[in-house]
């Protein structure tokens, strides 16, 4: 089949209009060919002005971009109105809240080269003008020992690769065969992804096709956020058993033994006080290699909120989810949904 474009960089977007315009920015240097790739952004629902700084951005630019909009339906149905609109042989999605490297475009292509699988992806990163708690997070998601192993940004892998909406792809043809995006509130990418994989066609990870995620800016949005995982992956669990592996028990697990020890650390300090400190000193030495890493040792004092939230916030999604839908069998549950972004 003859495509257009070899990439539809699909966007889906909602109340960004302080983020939009530095993506479109980030798209318009690529290095690779502007007639090589099409832009479809999709509006899902906005009240702020996004579509007049998009509007604006187009007819200065010598991008090829298609403007949709719908009502306030959710990012996986916002991807599946760009899939139904795109004359590319690759989808590409990326999230409004990101920066594509100059050259992740390129290393796609470079990549795709060589081979024509089924699905892609890449990892995410901090710029060095972001904030020190963007920084703590970037961090607390991509250290191995947190969750970068799951998530793919480690060469340690702890578990099956799955490319993730902020900065993945899929071959036009699989889309068609598989179909689209679920209505999963959170986690439709992981599920888009395992049915990629089941097709029996290589998934692979281009670790330089590189974007830049400015991710919440909050401890109290973070902890929604990760909650919300955590609540997602036992949603994955009953639509496919196979999306579930011992790895993801950790957080749970991590948070009840923390518990656990803080309860038993009043009543037993002798046996109990060591395991606290020696958990803390850990939080300490991650604190420094963070400032080191990211040569800002302002990021060190977050550390030690950052990363507990995030294995918490999981852990108490994960352990509300299981609960409710695997002890109780209730219904599939969302986690946050009112004010979710505030």
């Amino acid at each position: 089949m003859n495509y257009e474009v070899l990439f539809s960089v699909i966007v889906p977007t909602f109340n960004r209009a302080d983020e939009i315009k530095e993506l479109l920015e980030s798209l318009s240097v690529q290095t690779i060919d502007p007639s090589k790739f099409e832009i479809i952004i999709v509006d899902d629902g906005s009240d702020d002005n996004t579509e007049d700084i998009i509007k604006a951005f187009e007819n200065k630019s010598r991008l090829k971009i298609n403007f949709l909009k719908q009502n306030h339906k959710g990012p996986g149905e916002a991807r599946n109105l760009g899939m139904e609109n795109a004359k590319g042989k690759y989808l590409l999605f990326i999230d409004s809240d990101c920066i594509a490297d100059k050259n992740w475009l390129s290393a796609y292509k470079k990549a795709l080269e060589s081979s024509e699988p089924a699905g892609f992806g890449g990892p995410d990163a901090v710029l060095p003008d972001f904030s020190p708690v963007q920084k703590a997070i970037d961090y607390s998601m991509t250290s191995f020992i947190t969750t970068g192993g799951i998530r793919g940004h480690s060469k340690k892998k702890i578990s099956k690769y799955y490319p993730r909406s902020f900065n993945m792809g899929v071959r036009n043809d699989i889309y068609k065969k598989i179909g689209g995006m679920n209505k999963l509130r959170h986690g439709q990418d992981i599920e888009f992804s395992h049915r990629i994989i089941k097709t029996g066609e290589p998934v692979i990870k281009v670790a330089d096709a590189v974007v830049y995620h400015k991710r919440r800016i909050s401890v109290k949005k973070f902890f929604k956020q990760v909650f919300n995982w955590g609540v997602a992956r036992i949603n994955l669990y009953k639509i496919d058993s196979k999306m579930l592996e011992l790895v993801h028990f950790f957080p749970a697990a991590g948070t009840l033994m923390s518990a656990l020890i803080i309860i038993f650390t009043i009543f037993l300090p002798g046996i109990f006080l060591p395991v606290l400190i020696a958990g803390i000193i850990m939080l300490i030495i991650m604190s420094i290699h963070a400032g080191v890493k990211y040569k800002d040792m302002r990021v060190c004092k977050y550390i030690p909120l950052i990363v507990p939230t995030q294995i918490i916030g999981y852990g108490t999604g994960f352990i509300y989810a299981f609960i409710r839908r695997v002890i109780f069998k209730r219904k599939e549950t969302t986690g946050f949904v009112k004010k979710y972004y505030n």
